[in-house]
């Protein structure tokens, strides 16, 4: 389900099981003391492991699950084709989480790890 990757002094968590959804809030904390275990405060999931709502910002979906992320103080890289997703308001949202330090949107593993290394 999960594997890890260490890097330098840091490790990065993998989320693998491709089956685990992440809906809301709750499912992020449970990831959280997963990887905490382990002394780790860094994890890389799919666009897959997000539940659909997650890309309709109107939802607030991701506000909610993200801000998890921030409060438990753990970075975030999440992986897919975020281009398939027209809206404007997304990829701006996108772009400015990619400017920051905490949460990443990446095409690829290796940018996955390079950004949280």
């Amino acid at each position: 389900m999960i594997q890890f990757h260490k890097l330098n002094n840091t490790t990065v968590a993998e989320l693998t099981d491709l089956s685990y959804l992440i809906s809301g809030p709750e499912e992020a904390i449970d990831l959280f003391a997963d990887i905490g275990q382990n002394d780790c405060n860094r994890i890389i999931i799919r666009e897959s492991n997000l539940h659909p709502d997650f890309f309709d910002l109107k939802t607030r979906v991701a506000g909610e699950i993200l801000q998890k992320f921030s409060n438990y103080d753990v970075k975030l890289a999440i992986i897919g084709d975020f281009s398939k997703y027209p809206g404007k308001s997304l990829q701006d949202f996108i772009r400015e989480c990619n400017r920051g330090r905490r949460i990443f949107f990446t095409d690829d593993l290796e940018s996955a790890l390079r950004r949280l290394e």
